[in-house]
C-alpha cells in the first residue's frame, strides 16, 4: 500500500483514480478501480442521460464517481443533476469553466475533482472550491491542450502550496506503470489519474479490434489532431486537440479538416459505421502516447496491482539511486 492525503482523504487503498473515458468508461470498469482498491469513475460523455444510468447500475453496490466534459453539459445540465441522485463518491469536471455546477457538487457531498491542462484553469478550480485538481499533460489520450506532464505537475504542485494547500492533486498524462506513479508523488502528486492504460483493461467498453490496435501501438502512433471532432460534428472549444491513433482517416483528414467539414454529409456516416464495426483504420481509436507502455489487454485489478507494487519497491530503494 502507498498511503497519500489522496487515500486518507477518499478512503481507498491506492492513490488511484480510473478517468472518466467517454464511451470507455462504464460502470464495469469503475467498478473493477474500486474494487481494487483505487476510485472508479464513470464517463459521463456528452450527457446522454439513459447511458449514465444504466452504467451506474453496471456499478452495482461499488463507491464509484462520474465525470462529465463541462461545456457540453452545461448544454443539457439535467445529465448532471441525474447523476448526482446516485450519489457518486466524486464527480470529475473537466474542459470548461467548473464554477456552473460546483455548487451541485459539494452540495450532495461528493468529492469535487477538476481537470485542468494551465494554471489559469488551476486558478479557477481552486476559486470555485476544487477539492482535487488534475494536472493533464499532452501525452494523455482523448482531448487535452499543450503542457507536458513531467513539467506541468510541479508546477501545479507549486502552485496549489502556496495558494491552496488543501487542495490534493492527480497527475495525469503517460502514466502506465509502476515507474510513473512513483515519479507523480516525487513530483508533487498526492495520486494519479489513469486512462489509457485502462482503456487497454478486460472491463472497458472498447471494441476488441481497438484493444488489438493498442496493443500493437508504441508511443509514437498517435496524433494530436480536430478531425475526429470535425466528422463526428462536435464543436470542442479551439484551445483543446484530441489525442488518437495515427490510421488511414488521420492520414487523409488531418490538416484538411476544411474539406473534411464540408464533405461532412458523406463522411460521418462512413465514420460512425467504422466506429461501430470496431474498425481501427477508418474510425477514432482514442488512447494516449502510454500506448508504448502497453503490451497486453487485463483485468482492471491486476493492472492496478502491479503498478501499485512496482512504485512501492521503487519508492523504498529509491529508484536505484545510489548517490
Amino acid at each position: 500500500m502507498i498511503t497519500t492525503r489522496l487515500t486518507d482523504r477518499l478512503g481507498i487503498q491506492h492513490p488511484i483514480v480510473s478517468a472518466p473515458m467517454a464511451l470507455a468508461a462504464g460502470g464495469a470498469l469503475a467498478a473493477a478501480v474500486s474494487r481494487a482498491g483505487g476510485l472508479g469513475l464513470i464517463g459521463g460523455g456528452y450527457g446522454d442521460s439513459d447511458w449514465v444510468r444504466a452504467q451506474f447500475a453496471a456499478a452495482g453496490p461499488e463507491r464509484v464517481g462520474v465525470g462529465f466534459i463541462t461545456w457540453s453539459a452545461q448544454r443539457s445540465p439535467s445529465v448532471v443533476a441525474e447523476a448526482l441522485e446516485f450519489r457518486p463518491a466524486a464527480v470529475m469536471l473537466s474542459f470548461g469553466d467548473p464554477g456552473v455546477f460546483a455548487t451541485q457538487v459539494k452540495d450532495v457531498g461528493a468529492v469535487l475533482i477538476c481537470q485542468c491542462q494551465n494554471l489559469d484553469h488551476v486558478e479557477r478550480a481552486i476559486h470555485v472550491g476544487a477539492d482535487v485538481v488534475v494536472a493533464q499533460g499532452a501525452e494523455a489520450g482523448g482531448h487535452g491542450s499543450l503542457r507536458g506532464t513531467l513539467s506541468l505537475v510541479p508546477e501545479v504542485a507549486d502552485f496549489l502550496a502556496a495558494r491552496s494547500p488543501d487542495t490534493l492533486l492527480l497527475a495525469a498524462g503517460g502514466i502506465a506503470d509502476g515507474r510513473a506513479l512513483a515519479a507523480s508523488l516525487m513530483l508533487g502528486a498526492d495520486g494519479v489519474l489513469i486512462g489509457t492504460r485502462l482503456w487497454a483493461a478486460d472491463e472497458a467498453l472498447v471494441h476488441p479490434r481497438h484493444h488489438e490496435a493498442i496493443v500493437e501501438s508504441n508511443g509514437d502512433s498517435t496524433i494530436r489532431t480536430t478531425a475526429g471532432d470535425v466528422v463526428r460534428g462536435i464543436d470542442w472549444p479551439p484551445e483543446f486537440t484530441m489525442r488518437m491513433r495515427r490510421n488511414a482517416f488521420t492520414d487523409r483528414w488531418h490538416g484538411d479538416e476544411k474539406t473534411l467539414a464540408a464533405n461532412a454529409d458523406i463522411e460521418s456516416p462512413r465514420y460512425r459505421a467504422a466506429f461501430a464495426d470496431g474498425d481501427p483504420d477508418n474510425a477514432g481509436v482514442v488512447f494516449g502516447e502510454a500506448a508504448g507502455l502497453i503490451h497486453s489487454i487485463e483485468p482492471a485489478g491486476a493492472i492496478i496491482e502491479r503498478m501499485v507494487d512496482q512504485a512501492a519497491q521503487l519508492l523504498r530503494s529509491g529508484a536505484g539511486y545510489t548517490g
